[in-house]
C-alpha cells in the first residue's frame, strides 16, 4: 500500500515537472536568448519568495484543426495563481511564450477571466504579465469569444480592483484592449510592443518598412500616445515599479491607500519654499521641487511622467498617508493646459477617486492652449474632462495655488466652487481672468490710443490691476481661497486639513453614471 501511495505522489512530481517546462527546453532557451524570462520566472521574481500558488496548471485546450491534437500542453499558454507582494495578496497572470507563442486561447482566455472573478470576489488587485503574439488563429471564434468574456471582465473590474498589465513582450490587434482598459500599463524597452494592426498590415499599405519601436515601442507609448503610464530599462526594472506601484495602491475599493510608519517630520517647513516661485511671471520654476519639499521625502511617484510633460501627476505620501498629486509644471510650455494633457489629468483623478486616494493640486497655469490645431483637436471637450473629473470626485480635494490661476484654467483646476474642501493661496498667486498686461490691452484700449506716452501710461495699468487682481487677497476676500499662507507652512496645513477630512462623506445625486466628454 505505501509504495502504491509513493507511486502517486512520484506520478504527481512527473506531471508538476512537465508543466513546469511549458513548451519544452527548446523554446525556454530561445526566449533566454531574447533577452527575455519565461512566465514562471517572472512570477517568481515579481511575488515575494515562496508566496505564488498556480491554479489551473492542468487546463487544456479542446481543439483539433491544424494539427492542434499534438500541440497540447498542461496550463496552456498563460500562467495564473496568486501570491504576495510586501506581504499584501495579489492575483497574476502571466502569458507564457514557449507555449504556442503565448496565443490567445479559449483555455486562455477563461483561465484569466476564473482569476479576475478570484481577484473581484476576494478584493485583492490583478496583474497581467503580457508576452503574446495574439489570438489563436486555428481556434477561431472561439479565441475571439474569450478575449470578449476578459475584456467585459476588466470592464466590472474596473474602480473595484486595481487592474495592471505589464508589457513583456509583443501585443498586437485585439489583444490590446485589454491592456487598455486596466488602470496602468506598464512597458519594457526593446523587447514590448503594442500595436492595433501590427507592422506587417501598415507595410502592405504604406509599402514602406515600419520599425517595430517606432511604431509601438515603450518610448512612442510612454510619451506620445499616453497608453504606457511607465517605460522601464528592463524586466527587471518593469517588474520593480510594479512592486513599488502596488506599495501605493488598495487591495480595493472599499479600502483606504496602505499608510506606512512616519518617516519625516510632519512640523517640516523648508524655507527654501518661500523663495521658489520667481517674482517675475515670465520666468519658469520646477514644481517638482515644489513636491518634494511638501510631501514625505522621497515619496513622490509619477505616473505618465513622460507623456504631457506640461502637467505633473503621481502618488506620494503626506505624514505617510497616500495622496494623490497633480500639478502644472511652468518648466514646460509654462503649464498651459492642453489637450493631452487633459486627459492625462483627468484619468488620474477619476482613479484617484475610485480607490480613495485625498487629491492635492499643485496650481500654475496660464490657461488652455491656443491655437487652431488644439480648437480643432476638440480642446473644448478634452478640458471639459478635466472640470468634470473634479467635480465628481467625492474624495477629500486640496489645492495650492502657487502662482497663476488664470481664466478657465483656473476654474477646471480644482477651484473653490466645484467643491474643492480647502484652497490655500501662495501670497505669489495671480488669480484672475488673464494675465495683467492682456487685461491692461483689452480694458483701456481706447485710452491708450489716445495719449501721447502709450508706454509709460499702459505700466501704470498694469501696475494698478496687478494690484488688485494679481494678488491672492481679493481672492481671498471673496471666499474663493481659504487661506493665504507662506510656501513653507504648505507641509503641516495641508496635514492639518487631510486630518480634519479623514471621514469626509458625500452624497451624489442618485443616477445610473453621468455623462463624461469623452
Amino acid at each position: 500500500m505505501k509504495d502504491e501511495h509513493q507511486s502517486l505522489i512520484t506520478e504527481l512530481e512527473e506531471a508538476r515537472q512537465k508543466i513546469a517546462k511549458g513548451g519544452g527546453q527548446k523554446r525556454i532557451d530561445a526566449q533566454h536568448t531574447k533577452g527575455k524570462q519565461t512566465a514562471r520566472e517572472r512570477i517568481l521574481q515579481l511575488l515575494d519568495e515562496d508566496s505564488f500558488r498556480e491554479v489551473d496548471a492542468y487546463w487544456t485546450h479542446r481543439h483539433s484543426d491544424f494539427g492542434m491534437d499534438e500541440k497540447r500542453y498542461p496550463g496552456d499558454s498563460v500562467v495564473v495563481g496568486f501570491g504576495k507582494i510586501d506581504s499584501r495578496m495579489v492575483c497574476v497572470y502571466a502569458q507564457d511564450f514557449t507555449v504556442l507563442g503565448g496565443s490567445f486561447s479559449e483555455v486562455h482566455g477563461q483561465k484569466v477571466a476564473k482569476i479576475l472573478d478570484l481577484a473581484m470576489d476576494s478584493g485583492v488587485p490583478v496583474i497581467g504579465l503580457m508576452d503574446s503574439v495574439g489570438a489563436r488563429i486555428q481556434e477561431g471564434v472561439y479565441s475571439l469569444a474569450a478575449f470578449s468574456e476578459l475584456f467585459w471582465r476588466n470592464t466590472q473590474a474596473s474602480g473595484v480592483v486595481p487592474q495592471i498589465s505589464v508589457m513583456l513582450g509583443p501585443c498586437a490587434g485585439g489583444s490590446v484592449y485589454s491592456p487598455g482598459l486596466t488602470d496602468f500599463v506598464i512597458m519594457a524597452e526593446g523587447t514590448s510592443h503594442m500595436f492595433i494592426t501590427g507592422p506587417k498590415v501598415i507595410e502592405t499599405v504604406t509599402r514602406e518598412k515600419v520599425d517595430l519601436e517606432s511604431l509601438g515601442g515603450a518610448a512612442v507609448h510612454s510619451s506620445v500616445s499616453g497608453v504606457a503610464h511607465f517605460a522601464a530599462k528592463s524586466e527587471a526594472e518593469a517588474l520593480a515599479i510594479t512592486r513599488r506601484l502596488i506599495g501605493y495602491l488598495p487591495s480595493n475599493n472599499a479600502e483606504p491607500p496602505p499608510r506606512i510608519s512616519l518617516e519625516d517630520d510632519p512640523r517640516r517647513q523648508d524655507a527654501a519654499l518661500n523663495t521658489l516661485v520667481p517674482t517675475d511671471p515670465a520666468e519658469a520654476y520646477d514644481m517638482r521641487i515644489a513636491i518634494g519639499m511638501i510631501f514625505d521625502r522621497g515619496s513622490f511617484m509619477p505616473v505618465h511622467e513622460n507623456f504631457a510633460p506640461n502637467a505633473l501627476v503621481g502618488f506620494a505620501r503626506l505624514h505617510g498617508q497616500g495622496v494623490a498629486v497633480i500639478a502644472n509644471q511652468p518648466m514646460v510650455m509654462a503649464g498651459v493646459l492642453d489637450i493631452d494633457v487633459s486627459d492625462k489629468i483627468a484619468r488620474f483623478i477619476r482613479f484617484s477617486d475610485a480607490f480613495n486616494f485625498p487629491i492635492i493640486s499643485l496650481i500654475d497655469t496660464p490657461g488652455f492652449m491656443p491655437g487652431v490645431k488644439q480648437e480643432h483637436g476638440g480642446i473644448i471637450r478634452h478640458g471639459a474632462k478635466i472640470v468634470y473629473a473634479y467635480s465628481e470626485a467625492t474624495v477629500p480635494k486640496l489645492a495650492v495655488i502657487t502662482r497663476k490661476a488664470y481664466g478657465g484654467a483656473y476654474i477646471v483646476m480644482s477651484s473653490k466652487y466645484i467643491r474643492t474642501d480647502m484652497v490655500f493661496a501662495w501670497p505669489t498667486a495671480e488669480i484672475a481672468v488673464m494675465g495683467a498686461d492682456g487685461a491692461v490691452n483689452i480694458l483701456y484700449s481706447k485710452q491708450l490710443k489716445d495719449v501721447q506716452n502709450p508706454d509709460e501710461v499702459k505700466q501704470e495699468f498694469v501696475v494698478e490691476y496687478e494690484e488688485k487682481f494679481s494678488k491672492p487677497y481679493s481672492a481671498a476676500a471673496s471666499g474663493h481661497v481659504d487661506d493665504i499662507i507662506a510656501p513653507s507652512e504648505t507641509r503641516p496645513r495641508l496635514i492639518a486639513a487631510l486630518e480634519l477630512l479623514r471621514d469626509k462623506k458625500v452624497s451624489s445625486p442618485a443616477k445610473k453614471h453621468g455623462n463624461i466628454p469623452l
